[in-house]
């Protein structure tokens, strides 16, 4: 990457502390700061289990624990989680209230993180779980969190985008350590949270064949991918009245311990995004556009599927965009208006350039990783590694 000449760095600088003393300028003006809309004790509560530290747990340590959900081990996941939710939670309230560039300003961002308090003083005044009859109550409370924070996704996106607008100079936007440091490790946290509730949740549900929990102990990766690309298919076909055809490679009878929604979130993305660039590729010739080929091997450590197109590739230059939130090819993204939003409407991120850094951060989760090479003029394959002995510790941020 080419160095940023000294005057334009200084300028980009200069606005940068511009943008951060006006947007505290009116963060002291609308009295925005934690402090003021919340009580001192419970504000000194958060910050004080911000300091906590955050266990991590396994996907084989949730296999093992929920392979048999007697009312004893779930007064214990409870137990659990009302120490380690509020602990979770506090992280994030304390970064969300210390962004740079003005972020946590934004009214988007006040929404989310004021969910975060909310389900922050459930939590805490929620008297300590002892038998089955407080489990079953703390259990309701989990189902309304996780509704709560249904679209705190989509709305950091839109105090996102708020923010892009307000600083001009876009090339200077798209590389902010600071933010994407911030959101990877945001909407990892929030990945975690929501297994551990959901997990938590899943429980309690009428067992499902093969399943414990959200977790599907025989996972067929062909099966979720074959989903996947019957789903990403149906919307190329809604907007370009086409779609190229995508063959799988591998055994259909394999299978190992993974989270299926996961699973089908990462592959679809891989598969859509393949799909618009083939598409766009060939859409004015008249010759057919090649297939896309989407490979699952089955290694000793890792379970990898490779999805490879011939839509003209990436160059060099634009491959670190790939993984920014600040950017996106999108002519623009999807507005979310508050009523949207509050109803838990759809989970929309068109036009935001989310999809490959959530699903690399849904891989890396449970110890994968998403990697993408890129042939420009020819072609893009894209890695996705899923960690098949579930050993590995959450990667807390």
């Amino acid at each position: 990457m080419a160095a940023i000449p000294a005057a334009a760095a200084m300028a980009a600088s200069n606005m940068a502390r511009a943008a951060v003393r006006a947007a505290a300028a009116t963060a002291a003006a609308c009295g925005t700061r934690l402090a003021d809309s919340v009580p001192r004790e419970i504000v000194d509560d958060i910050f004080a289990h911000a300091l906590k530290k955050q266990t991590g747990v396994s996907l084989k340590y949730m296999l093992d624990f929920g392979a048999n959900p007697i009312e004893r081990q779930l007064v214990l996941s409870a137990q659990f989680l009302q120490k380690e939710l509020p602990v979770r939670l506090a992280h994030r309230v304390a970064e969300l209230e210390n962004l740079p560039y003005g972020l946590s300003s934004k009214p988007q961002v006040l929404k989310v993180r004021d969910w975060y308090v909310e389900s922050f003083q459930e939590l805490r005044s929620f008297p300590g779980v002892r038998n089955v009859e407080e489990e079953g109550a703390f259990t309701d409370l989990l189902r309304h969190i996780y509704r709560r924070h249904a679209n705190v996704v989509p709305l950091m996106a839109m105090g996102v985008s708020a923010l892009k607008k307000e600083l001009s100079d876009k090339s200077f936007v798209t590389e902010m350590p600071e933010i994407h440091q911030f959101l990877d490790g945001f909407y990892l946290s929030r990945i975690g949270i929501r297994m551990l509730i959901g997990q938590h949740i899943a429980l309690h549900e009428p067992p499902k064949a093969a399943h414990i929990g959200l977790i599907c102990t025989k996972c067929s990766p062909w099966q979720v991918a074959q989903d996947a690309i019957n789903d990403a298919r149906s919307i190329c076909l809604r907007e370009y009245g086409t779609a190229p055809d995508v063959s799988i490679y591998g055994d259909p009878s394999f299978a190992f311990a993974y989270v299926p929604s996961h699973l089908h979130h990462m592959v679809f993305e891989l598969v859509k995004n393949s799909l618009r660039a083939v598409q766009d590729r060939f859409d004015d010739g008249e010759e057919e556009p090649p297939p896309i080929r989407l490979v699952v091997a089955e290694g000793g450590e890792d379970v990898t599927i490779k999805v490879s197109d011939e839509g003209g590739g990436i160059p060099r230059s634009g491959l670190p965009r790939i993984w920014s939130y600040l950017y996106s090819t999108a002519k623009s993204p999807v507005q979310l208006d508050d009523s949207v939003v509050e109803s838990g409407g759809p989970n929309v991120l068109a036009g935001y350039g989310y999809g490959l850094p959530i699903s690399r951060l849904y891989a890396r989760y449970f110890g994968g990783d998403l990697q993408i090479i890129s042939m420009e003029g020819y072609g893009t394959d894209a890695y996705l590694h899923l960690n098949r002995l579930g050993n590995v510790q959450e990667p807390l941020p």
